[in-house]
């Protein structure tokens, strides 16, 4: 059977799945949230390697010990749509079986699904990208000149990396200051934060649902050239139409998007309207399968993606390979760090963008004697 141009036979059967977490280590400590206490610095990914005929593929998942055990012996092509999409019943391992489809055959992820008029891997593919990492990390300073100071200088470590476009938490009023010195406090952290971006550079907010309307429209007329504000507040079709109203009377055009935290099934039908300008979903819930059909539905009513992948480090390199499938991609979230056994290395950040690099499957090294060890110690191994 033919599977995104790969000849599978019936004879390729799932032989073996081993799942294990990583070791990981972010550059530095992230700290708080509109909602949530530190994040840390050490984050474990979830990664699962499975073998079939001879190919090694790996990559993120969720998959239980006892769902593996009923995919060991499954023909390979069972698991795939014809246009290379994981089946929804297999998506707990979906990153490890795509990453193993680009292997066998021999094409980055990313080719297996762009569109015809979009550039291939092989000609050198750059993405935009963020840095995520902008944390209330200052809360520990009474001074807002100084809490500024100490974010700009996040900032610019950022743009040492490569990074031109930056995400700023905001909301410290929701929950860890004053609502009126977090707010004030926010302000003057995305000031600072913008310098370092300058003009060319894009810089977007996100609340975690801890502002109010009325508090994310003083925080617009304040710093107005925002390209996006995120999770402002819970989904709320009203309190949207009204923001979109008041923006379009003060000529703000920063855009909404929304989609990471409770993945309101609206938003959907909202981006169909023109009340939400970009969704963002999860890269791992719903995946990359479901976010091929996510995305070519925004294209089509005009309106922007931008999956979310916080939390993992390995999800900084596989949101990228959608790019070449949804014409409104707009950037990848980038958490640096790095996670123990596994090479990165093919993968650069330089002015604000990710180079796809045209290797098999997703890119990604995996070293498996390393991997071993970290299964006998926190995992298991199927088949």
């Amino acid at each position: 059977m033919r599977i995104a141009g790969v000849e599978l036979s019936a004879d390729l059967r799932l032989e073996s799945v081993e799942w294990a977490r990583l070791p990981g280590e972010r550059l530095r400590e992230a700290g708080r949230n509109a909602r949530l206490g530190v994040h840390g610095k050490y984050p474990e990914p979830p990664v699962a390697v499975v073998r079939i005929g001879g190919i090694v593929g790996f990559g993120l998942s969720f998959i239980r010990k006892e769902t593996a055990e009923g995919m060991i012996g499954t023909p390979v092509y069972e698991f795939f749509e014809e246009n290379g999409a994981v089946k929804e019943p297999y998506r707990s391992l979906e990153f490890p079986l795509l990453d193993w489809l680009g292997k066998a055959a021999g094409k980055p992820v990313y080719d297996l699904f762009r569109r015809a008029d979009a550039p291939s891997a092989a000609d050198g593919v750059r993405i935009p990208c963020y840095d995520t990492s902008l944390y209330f990390d200052d809360l520990h300073l009474e001074d807002d000149p100084a809490a500024a100071e100490w974010m700009r200088r996040e900032a610019e470590e950022g743009k040492s990396l490569g990074h031109r476009h930056f995400k700023i938490k905001v909301g410290r009023g929701a929950r860890w200051m004053d609502p009126a010195a977090g707010l004030k406090r926010d302000i003057a952290v995305i000031r600072a934060v913008a310098e370092v971006a300058g003009p060319e550079g894009k810089v977007m907010i996100d609340a975690n649902n801890g502002y109010t309307l009325n508090q994310l429209k003083e925080v617009l007329r304040q710093t107005p050239d925002l390209y996006w504000v995120e999770e402002a507040f819970h989904e709320d079709r009203v309190l949207y139409e009204d923001l979109r109203e008041w923006m379009a009377k003060h000529d703000i055009r920063a855009k909404i998007a929304d989609g990471e935290g409770d993945a309101s099934p609206h938003l959907m039908d909202w981006a169909q309207a023109g009340v939400v300008d970009v969704v963002q979903y999860d890269i791992i819930v719903p995946g990359f399968s479901a976010w091929l059909g996510i995305g070519a539905k925004l294209d089509q009513c005009g309106a922007l993606s931008a999956p979310h992948s916080y939390g993992t480090i390995i999800g900084n390199y596989v949101g990228g390979h959608l790019a070449g499938a949804i014409r409104g991609f707009q950037f990848v979230e980038w958490d640096e760090g790095d996670v123990a056994g596994v090479d990165r290395s093919a993968y650069r950040v330089e002015d604000g963008a990710v180079t796809i690099p045209n290797l098999p499957g997703f890119g990604l090294g995996l070293d498996l004697e390393r991997f071993a060890k970290e299964r006998a110690a926190s995992g298991w191994r199927i088949g």
